[in-house]
């Protein structure tokens, strides 16, 4: 995912680094099966929390801010670590760093899920997400190095890629059965045994790949990154209680910019540099990672929102609004396999800023929203539309970044789209939840809370009308994309 895999074991089959020689190789479906269970750990657990807010912020007694900072926190810590943890594999080998986050994952998990308070809870979801950022890189990396390229390596991709969309998907169900089931302690203790399981399989099966031990780790440019982002985060937060000019919003936002200028100096001046500075002297990369940045500000919030209108308003239970949101689920998706058809035909610019308006309009429709919507009107089809785009969108822009980029950078290029729609997610969240507290004052009643709601949805449609705007004047033009379209 985030660097490019050995190529001198890629397909190996007899010996591996660190294996004993003349052991017989696993089968390649074992490899695969625990490369996609540690992917799908990572990417269920973005988004099954999201169904138990609720009731976390219940038996916790977390404040509407401290909820977010549920979601937050895993986001900020994933996407501020992504890369480091890809460089860590280079340096250590993927089997060790890939063991090492699902155990680190597992532990956090049960942090998480044995939580009395608030504040841990907390913690351990931002452990979590550094657990999530070692493993993360290393799923994909470990499955091409075990997979000969060719068909069976494409095979293999391809069910990394559906299992990675499935977590995701199947986030919001499997919150809600667990919620209403159990408790929501359930979203976090769930991953403990299966994590077990991960590990021991992976330390039985999965061989060692090559390691560089003359490249060092960034580990101050990923402290700083997600020191950056999180202050930011705070500082905006912030101006929910105490407004914009005030010295408690305006110290951390200055901080936060203060951090995130020491990152650049940083990397400017490191040998080996977290992110090289380069590649964004690169305008399709500099401008796919800006069109991410924003559109995940604008569409990452969605499934938060979404899921606090169908329990605080509507009335559903957590198993009930999992079960509300799979078509949106199921719409993501189709978007996602509809792109490169799209591409082909049209280009990767013209589908990027095709499925940004569609995204605009759905997150316009659901702006349009009150305390006694219809299921059909005020969640399932705005929200078909919301997710239609942000899987019409996501994968050209993911094309462009990596279609201008110099071929040894390209896992790098990957990791950083993701990092850069991570990052905006948590920083989206952070101003939208600003606006939707502003917008209901205070008040708990429906009428109130839906508002709050809307006001966000809105603001979060304006978002994504810039991101199609940036989108269609910064990127390069329609040859460029039909090139990148058809990579």
């Amino acid at each position: 995912m985030l660097d490019a895999p050995d190529t001198s074991d890629s397909g190996t089959t007899a010996t591996h680094p660190g294996s004993p020689t003349g052991r017989a190789a696993p089968p390649m479906w074992l490899v695969v099966a625990v490369a996609c269970a540690g992917q799908f750990l990572v990417v269920l657990d973005v988004s099954v929390v999201n169904v138990a807010l609720p009731s976390m912020r219940t038996d916790l007694g977390l404040s509407a801010s401290g909820l977010q900072w549920v979601v937050n926190a895993y986001s900020i810590a994933f996407a501020g670590f992504m890369l480091l943890g890809g460089r860590a594999g280079d340096v250590f080998g993927r089997k060790r760093v890939f063991v090492t986050g699902v155990l680190l994952f597992t532990l956090a998990s049960l942090g998480g899920g044995l939580a009395q308070e608030g504040w841990q809870l907390l913690v351990a979801r931002l452990v979590q997400g550094l657990g999530a950022a070692v493993l993360a890189p290393s799923t994909l990396t470990l499955l091409t190095s075990a997979v000969p390229e060719g068909a069976a390596r494409a095979r293999a991709v391809a069910t990394w890629t559906a299992v990675g969309a499935g977590g995701g998907a199947a986030g919001g169900l499997v919150g809600g059965v667990l919620t209403d089931g159990l408790s929501w302690r359930w979203v976090l203790l769930i991953n403990v045994p299966v994590g077990a399981v991960v590990a021991a399989a992976a330390v039985r099966w999965i061989r060692e790949t090559a390691v560089t031990r003359d490249r060092r780790l960034d580990v101050p440019g990923a402290v700083l990154v997600t020191a950056a982002a999180a202050v930011l985060a705070y500082g905006i937060v912030q101006t929910e209680a105490t407004g914009w000019t005030s010295a408690a919003t305006l110290v951390p936002l200055a901080a936060g910019l203060l951090l995130l200028a020491l990152f650049l100096l940083a990397q400017h001046r490191s040998k080996e540099p977290l992110m090289p500075l380069r590649v964004l002297a690169v305008r399709s990369v500099a401008a796919a990672n800006a069109a991410m940045f924003v559109c995940g500000a604008g569409m990452v919030s969605m499934w938060y929102f979404m899921t606090l209108y169908a329990q605080n308003v509507l009335g559903y239970t957590p198993l009930g609004a999992g079960l509300a949101l799979i078509p949106s689920s199921v719409s993501v998706l189709v978007g996602a396999k509809t792109a490169p058809r799209l591409m082909r035909w049209a280009g990767a610019k013209s589908v990027a800023v095709l499925g940004t308006l569609v995204a605009a309009a759905g997150f316009a429709w659901q702006s349009t929203m009150g305390p006694h919507g219809a299921y059909v009107t005020s969640i399932m089809l705005p929200g078909i539309l919301m997710m239609l785009g942000a899987g019409l969108s996501g994968t050209p822009l993911a094309s462009l970044a990596t279609s201008g980029a110099d071929p040894g950078d390209a896992g790098l290029v990957s990791g950083l789209v993701n990092t850069s729609r991570t990052l905006g997610g948590a920083l989206g969240l952070a101003v939208l939840s600003t606006v939707a507290a502003s917008r209901s004052a205070g008040a708990s009643d429906p009428a109130a809370l839906s508002a709050g709601y809307a006001a966000a949805f809105g603001w979060g449609a304006g978002i994504l009308v810039v991101a199609a705007a940036l989108t269609a004047c910064w990127l390069r033009g329609e040859r460029a994309g039909r090139t990148a379209g058809a990579k």
